[in-house]
């Protein structure tokens, strides 16, 4: 029999704010263990909670760029559940009424696209963390990061394959990063994902039983997960067994699926309206406000480079990879008119030392108006394309401006005809051997000549007016 995967994502983002959900706390990452905490946060007798704003705001910006629909009165729930690092004994988080829902996003993942579903978007406070000591059974809990804002993005159901999933969650992850709510830093726990799969016989509209799996650290892991559980239930359901409904953990160093316990439903959470918050209300004044403040999202933004730019979907989907090399490639652009060049120094050049150099691109010690420059003064003859390249790197390491590289190097292009032309002639003189394996028909002896030339003018040549002088010379014309 042949099996369909159904597949949902819910995603958990940490919101970018200075502190915490409902106090005020700190949400930096890295401190020592209990140090970013507070009666509140620590789920103290008496304590009462006071929302952030601004988590509502990042909350609507992501449910605007995805297309919900926003509640304009959302309400808190507590979800109920008992594990050392929730110190409430119950998690603040949104049920029956979250502040957005029935949204979309748009995947470029094949010819026809895919449109995935979003059920909800909701806040929530996240908990704490366990820290497992490998030599000894004891485990540390660090409550740093309990009452950190986080939003929780559910899918509908609507993947069918891990590679749909791979790519809904990367759509998601950039459009976060865009916005500027979220970092996005898998490994550090600001963006994390459970999946949850289930197969049915294709063409069955039934879906079959599910698992849900956690625990992936990273979008391959996630793929990888999705592969093996689809694998796994396959199996079982082809030896006549049956899919267990569960919670099942990812082991990245085995590359397979693991039970961890039976899979909660909502009324195991025992939810009921948080009595110290009062309704979210939310106005159409606001809303309104922050739609304005919206960035160009990345789709939108490679289409608009293809369009606009006429390059290649392949280079608008690496330029537009972030708002910032977005944003340094379409100053180069601006500033030298030439949209494919500045493309292939910006993807080459420019990333290519950035990811070997380790820095971020806000850090790029070459600024967007001298590479502008740079390419500028390629165009207009002033320097070599192979000059350039020579500039481009002393410019990495000293950040000063082309020409001034240019100048202190003694790098301008020679584009005088007359004195090429001396040149050229002083070459054919000394190689007449060379010169009469060319006019016999060994056309491959013509870079031996430019080589000469390039070597007389110390590299300075224009490569485009040798060639012209000295095939004219070479024919006799």
């Amino acid at each position: 029999m042949e099996y369909e995967p159904v597949i949902g994502l819910e995603v958990h983002a940490q919101l970018k704010t200075n502190t915490k959900i409902f106090c005020g706390c700190s949400t930096a990452f890295g401190a020592p263990p209990n140090t970013h905490t507070c009666p509140v946060c620590l789920g103290m007798p008496g304590v009462l909670p006071v929302l952030n704003r601004t988590v509502v705001e990042y909350a609507v910006k992501m449910a605007l760029a995805t297309h919900c629909t926003i509640n304009h009165v959302s309400e808190w729930a507590r979800k109920n559940y008992f594990y050392p690092d929730l110190p409430k004994g119950y998690q603040i988080s949104q049920y029956d009424r979250p502040l957005a829902e029935r949204g979309y996003v748009d995947l470029d993942i094949n010819e026809e696209g895919k449109r995935v579903n979003i059920t909800r978007i909701h806040m929530e406070e996240d908990a704490g963390k366990l820290i497992h000591d490998e030599s000894a059974p004891v485990s540390y809990v660090d409550l740093n990061r309990a009452g950190v804002p986080l939003i929780e993005i559910v899918s509908e159901p609507d993947m069918r394959s891990p590679e749909e999933g791979a790519a809904y969650l990367r759509r998601l992850h950039e459009i976060l990063v865009y916005l500027e709510i979220c970092d996005g830093n898998m490994e550090e726990g600001n963006f994390r994902c459970d999946a949850n799969v289930s197969l049915r016989p294709k063409g069955e509209p039934a879906f079959g039983t599910r698992t849900e799996l956690k625990n992936m650290n990273s979008f391959r892991n996630v793929q990888r997960a999705l592969e093996y559980e689809i694998r796994r239930q396959q199996y079982v359901l082809e030896s006549g067994g049956t899919v267990i409904q569960e919670t099942r953990l990812w082991d990245d160093a085995r590359g397979t699926t693991l039970p961890m316990r039976g899979k909660e439903e909502a009324h195991d959470y025992r939810y009921f309206p948080d009595p110290d918050l009062v309704p979210v209300t939310v106005a159409d004044e606001w809303i309104d406000e922050i739609r304005r403040t919206l960035p160009e999202l990345p789709r939108e933004k490679r289409e608009r480079f293809i369009r606009e730019y006429e390059i290649p979907a392949y280079d608008a989907g690496v330029l537009t990879a972030s708002r910032a090399i977005a944003d340094y490639y379409e100053q180069v652009a601006t500033r030298c008119g030439k949209p494919k060049a500045a493309s292939n120094w910006v993807m080459g050049d420019i990333l290519g030392h950035i990811k070997e150099d380790k820095v971020e691109m806000e850090d790029c010690p070459i600024t967007a108006a001298d590479l502008g420059n740079l390419v500028r003064l390629i165009d207009d003859g002033t320097i070599s394309g192979k000059m350039a390249k020579d500039v481009f790197e002393e410019m990495w390491s000293s950040g000063e401006k082309p020409e001034t590289v240019i100048k202190k190097r003694g790098l301008v292009q020679i584009t005088d005809a007359g004195a090429l032309e001396a040149v050229v002639d002083e070459v054919i003189a000394a190689n007449p051997a060379q010169v009469e394996q060319f006019r016999g028909g060994k056309e491959k002896v013509f870079g031996f000549f430019v080589g000469q030339v390039m070597k007389k003018t110390k590299g300075q040549a224009s490569p485009g007016l040798v060639n012209e002088i000295l095939k004219r010379k070479l024919s006799g014309s």
